[in-house]
This record gives structure tokens, C-alpha cells and sequence, in this order.
């Protein structure tokens, strides 16, 4: 089975060898535009030396006050986590202009007559290098959620497709239980209506409670045509945390363990966990692995899709779905928020 790739949030992005190498890029070149630029004092090499000690300095103590915020800025929309990071590089610009200045008394590399002014100087060099940067994150991000976006349309039409599979399976069910359990039959209905009401509801946000109400009935309709082949194991707590999840992007989880691990097998179990941490709610889905379908196919992908193209496009990013396979089960693992956007 495929891994769900893990959803990389700003922060993670920032420690990656890449963007290191891309800052690092972009400190030498504006080293080489300081020694470049007419009037600088010396010869331009010595400037661009210098000029390349401070800069790198600058952004090592930036990088440094990020990971030092790192578990309070995670908590932050990614908009607002490139608001601090621009604030951090013009403090942390501030910081080592003092430092060069308190050790280095009457260095003017940066144009200065004084400390005073070389600082001044470098805190608007930092302004208009993080209002680039900034404008070209944002950009970046705009663009980021909008393709989440286009990706969800088109899994909500790929859905659309498979959903008369599930409702031709329940409405057979039923038709065979209204002679001789017209009771069950009669629920298996009421929970079929519920889960269809969901659907045509359209993208939306609704409380963790009732999205696993939603998955329950849709389990116990399963569990009427599967009868003993399929057993169910919920590990809730007391209280179900009050946070909003995107509507069916947990139930389509517990579809796919259903009908890529249960019904390809003689006897399977499905169990749902949700526990929490100080910020995240954690919702675990496993079943267990069936033999390999003809050709390896990857069954599961659809659902995992969807559902974590809904959940990344109304959380902002900030919720992910991820997959893995641990002792010969496969588990999907749902991670959401706790505190609002």
C-alpha cells in the first residue's frame, strides 16, 4: 500500500536542505550587491566579505529565533508565521548591527558614517529583502490552496461516480431484510438517508461528533450486509473533542477500509481510535491488509485523496491525512487542529 506523503507546514519546509541553500543563495547575493554598489567604501572584495560574514550572521540568528518559537508559531496560520519571520529578521538584523558595532567600533561597510546609520541602513535593506520574500510567499501559498482546491473538485466528481456502488450494495441489503427483518431494514434506510443528506450538503464544516456518527452509520449498514465477516472496534474518549472537521472526509477512510481490506477478505475488523494532544485531535483508522489485488493496485488511494484534500483546504494546511503500515494493517491517521483558524 501507498504512504500518504506527509503535508509539509512552512516551518517544516524551512529546515529542508533546499530552502536552507536558497537563503543562503540569496544572503550572498546581497552581499555581492552591497559591494557592487557605487561609494562602498575599500575595495570591493574586502566589502563583499564582510559584507557576507554579517548577512549570513543575520540569518543564522533569525533561524535560530524561529526554531526557538517554533512549537508557539506552529499554532499560527502560514500567513501569519511569514509576518514573524519578517519581524524576527529585522530584530535579528538589529541585534548583529549592534554586535558589529560594539566590536568592530567605526566599520562602514554598509555605507554608514556611524553605527547609527549602518544600522539604519541595514534594517531597510532587511525590510524591502522580506517584503520580497513575503509577497513571494504569499503567492506561493495562494497558489498552494488553490490547487488543493481544484484537486477537491475533481475527487468530489470521482466520488460522485463511485457512491451508486455503495447505494446499489445497501439498497439490495435492504430489499432482502424487509420480509424477514423489516425492523433492521427499516434502519438501514434511516442511516442511508442520513449519509446521502451529507453528501448533498456540499463542502462544509461540522462538529467530530457528528462526521463519526456518520461513519458509524454507514458502518452498521456494512455490518447488515457483511454480517459476522465485518467487526468494528471504537476506541473513543468520555467526551468527543468540540473540534470541526470538513464534512465526509472521515467517513470515505472507513469506506475504503471497508471495502479494500474487509470485503476482500474471509473475516476482517476495522477499528476507529481518536485521541488528543494539547493542539492536535488524532483519528486512527486501521484494517487489516487483504492479499494483493491483481496488478497491485492501490485501492485506497481515492478515499485518502479526498479526504485529505478537504481537510488541507478547510484547515488551512494546518490538518493532514497520512497513511502507513504497521504489523500487517493498514492505518490511516487523521490529524486535526484544535484551535481555530
Amino acid at each position: 500500500m501507498a504512504r500518504g506523503k506527509p503535508s509539509l507546514t512552512p516551518l517544516d519546509a524551512l529546515w529542508q536542505a533546499p530552502a536552507l541553500l536558497w537563503m543562503l543563495a540569496a544572503g550572498e547575493t546581497v552581499a555581492l550587491i552591497l559591494a557592487l554598489a557605487p561609494g562602498a567604501p575599500g575595495s570591493r572584495l574586502e566589502v563583499f566579505g564582510l559584507s557576507s560574514l554579517v548577512v549570513q550572521w543575520i540569518l543564522v540568528v533569525n533561524l535560530v529565533a524561529l526554531y526557538a518559537l517554533r512549537g508557539w508559531a506552529e499554532k499560527l496560520r502560514p500567513m501569519s508565521i511569514a509576518y514573524l519571520a519578517l519581524v524576527l529578521l529585522l530584530g535579528a538584523t538589529f541585534v548583529v548591527m549592534q554586535a558589529v558595532g560594539l566590536f568592530f567600533p567605526g566599520w562602514t561597510t554598509l555605507g554608514g558614517q556611524e553605527d547609527g546609520s549602518a544600522t539604519a541602513r541595514a534594517l531597510g535593506i532587511a525590510l524591502a529583502v522580506g517584503l520580497l520574500g513575503l509577497a513571494a510567499f504569499h503567492n506561493h501559498w495562494r497558489g498552494r490552496l488553490n490547487a488543493i482546491r481544484a484537486k477537491q473538485s475533481e475527487l468530489q466528481s470521482l466520488q460522485a461516480r463511485i457512491r451508486p456502488h455503495f447505494l446499489f450494495n445497501t439498497l439490495n441489503t435492504g430489499a432482502a431484510l424487509v420480509h424477514e427483518r423489516p425492523g433492521e431494514a427499516e434502519r438501514l434506510l434511516l442511516d442511508l438517508s442520513d449519509l446521502f443528506r451529507a453528501a448533498l450538503a456540499g463542502p462544509r464544516k461540522i462538529p467530530l461528533g457528528e462526521e463519526l456518527g456518520l461513519a458509524r452509520r454507514y458502518l452498521e449498514i456494512e455490518q447488515l450486509r457483511f454480517g459476522e465477516r465485518l467487526q468494528v472496534r471504537w476506541e473513543l474518549p468520555r467526551e468527543i473533542p468540540p473540534v470541526s472537521v470538513p464534512a465526509l472526509s472521515i467517513q470515505p477512510l472507513v469506506e475504503n477500509a471497508v471495502r479494500h481490506g474487509v470485503e476482500r477478505m474471509a473475516h476482517g475488523d476495522i477499528e476507529i481510535a481518536v485521541s488528543t494532544t494539547p493542539d492536535t485531535v488524532v483519528v486512527r483508522i486501521s484494517n487489516p491488509l487483504p492479499p494483493p489485488a491483481p496488478g497491485g493496485h492501490d485501492g485506497h488511494r481515492v478515499g485518502l485523496h479526498a479526504s485529505q484534500a478537504r481537510i488541507e483546504a478547510l484547515t488551512g494546511g494546518r490538518g493532514s491525512v497520512r497513511t502507513e503500515v504497521v504489523g500487517g494493517r493498514f492505518v490511516a491517521t487523521v490529524r486535526l487542529p484544535i484551535r481555530e483558524e
